[in-house]
């Protein structure tokens, strides 16, 4: 038996509740791993409150933790019991101990606590597809971030400016301002006190973005198409305001023949050759100091219900760990 949280029904933060749960044995080319940190994303609360379905009800929430292997299912190769494993995938974070599959699990590198990589397998990882997957930002592009002072905006900013793009970010704050531009943003825009997108026209001398990546979703759209230069591309990546509502794809040649994307980490690491290549590359920038992981709060599992609220209030900056 084992402490986690579970969801019966969907709901607000009320509806996670801690118990007692047993940790079945790990089955052919599973593991178990003992958590020793639990990774907190805004993804959590699509799936606590339905937008985004479960298997089924109840359900422990989380796609991401790091932690100790314990017990290796048959066939299992390439891991031994007792190495430090993180990981970001099927529901089921949310708790002191899981069963999961080998190959969804990647090793941490020496030089990497388990507090930071539980904080950026899904955060630091989404960033990477984003920067060099999904639209590779080169020297000399200037890129718009929403919600620079996030989870994924402080890794993906940093990362961005380190290869050379002009980057811009909002925020809603004067506090998050200044910690986005100490973590790679050129230029802020108080997104509740300013026009972004004239603002981006201001700020570019009219000629717009290369990309926009937007984690915002309901309330920064069309407004961010009108942010791109021609053939640019948005990319769609989460619904923090709610989901981006449906719209006619003439829109996007009357403003600029532009390019259009939803993508998720999880089409992009479904390959193991590919999660390990993502996890590298990400892997590599935290350690050669290029890229920061900022752990901003630390919390007791017990205690997710105040964290999904102080997450869904904005009232987090950078990553927020749990601690079974």
């Amino acid at each position: 038996m084992g402490t986690a949280i579970r969801v019966h029904a969907h709901g607000g933060p009320e509806v996670l509740t801690v118990e007692d749960v047993p940790t079945p044995l790990p089955t052919a080319g599973e593991i178990r791993v003992r958590h020793t940190a639990i990774g907190v994303n805004f993804i959590d609360t699509y799936f606590r409150t339905g937008l985004y379905k479960p298997p089924a009800l109840p359900f422990i929430p989380g796609n991401e933790g790091a932690g100790i292997v314990e017990a290796l299912g048959e066939g299992v190769t390439g891991l031994r019991v007792g190495e430090r494993v993180a990981y970001v995938g099927t529901l089921g974070s949310y708790g002191a101990e899981r069963v999961l599959p080998a190959q969804s699990v990647v090793r941490i590198p020496d030089g990497i606590d388990d507090d930071t990589a539980a904080a950026m397998m899904l955060k630091g990882m989404t960033a990477q597809y984003l920067l060099r997957r999904t639209f590779a930002a080169k020297p000399g592009d200037t890129i718009l971030f929403h919600a620079a002072a996030g989870g994924v905006g402080l890794i993906l900013c940093q990362w961005a400016k380190h290869l050379g793009c002009t980057v811009i970010g909002t925020v809603g704050s004067q506090d998050k301002a200044e910690l986005a531009r100490e973590n790679g943003c050129d230029h802020v825009i108080l997104y509740r006190e300013e026009d972004f997108a004239a603002r981006v026209k201001e700020i570019t001398g009219g000629a717009g973005c290369a990309v926009v990546y937007d984690g915002i979703g309901k309330a920064t759209f069309p407004a961010s198409l009108d942010c791109l230069r021609p053939f640019g591309t948005f990319v769609s990546f989460g619904n923090a305001s709610g989901p981006v509502p449906p719209f006619d794809l003439a829109l996007l040649s009357q403003k600029g023949s532009l390019f259009a994307t939803r993508p998720t980490l999880f089409t992009h690491i479904a390959k193991r050759e590919d999660l390990e290549a993502i996890a590298s590359d990400l892997f590599e920038v935290v350690r050669s100091g290029v890229v920061r992981i900022p752990v901003h709060a630390r919390a007791k599992l017990a205690d997710a219900a105040d964290v999904h609220r102080a997450l869904e209030g904005r009232e987090t900056t950078g990553a927020t760990v749990l601690h079974p």
